[in-house]
């Protein structure tokens, strides 16, 4: 059995200046973010909760690729208390009921990369992705020309997620 490979040479650029685009190296890019002073609407924070938030990807992968967290930097899952844990996973579901409205998408992905060789990037914050996927989404474009499309710009697929996400109940 051969295994083939798929260049994504794109992804160089995101992984070498995830941790570097925090004015701080012991923080993460999203502690940065979070410490910024910055509008919701200005880092594409999307929901937050009492102990976590949502925000865009930068990098996506596909239009609505969300990143759940817990505003405390932790690496693993095992570092969460109790009520982040809940709070965390909770939003994950909240997420998909979001997602699943304002873009309509075939199916979606969840997961998390715990640890750099995992493929965690920005591993010393735990983080959940969540990914919208439609059928023939995947393209020549990414293999041939190393270029991903994103048919929709960031504030308007935050004001779209906004918009839908789910209203807690009464």
């Amino acid at each position: 059995m051969s295994l083939e490979q798929l260049w994504n040479g794109w992804r160089a650029e995101y992984i070498g200046t995830a941790n570097s685009n925090s004015k701080d190296p012991s923080q993460s890019v999203f502690t940065s973010i979070l410490n910024s002073g910055l509008s919701d609407d200005e880092t594409f924070i999307v929901h937050r909760s009492a102990t976590s938030f949502v925000i865009l990807n930068s990098y996506p992968y596909a239009s609505g690729h969300l990143l759940v967290l817990p505003y405390r930097e932790v690496a693993n899952l095992e570092d969460l208390t109790s009520d982040e844990a809940i709070d965390l996973w909770s939003l994950v579901t909240s997420a998909t009921i979001a997602l699943r409205a304002s873009h309509s998408p075939d199916a979606l992905n969840v997961g998390i990369n715990l640890g750099s060789a995992a493929g965690g990037s920005i591993s010393q914050h735990l983080h959940v992705h969540i990914v919208p996927r439609w059928n023939g989404d995947s393209n020549f474009m990414t293999s041939v020309a190393s270029t991903r499309t994103i048919p929709e710009p960031l504030p308007l697929t935050a004001t779209k997620i906004r918009n839908a996400w789910p209203k807690a109940p009464q």
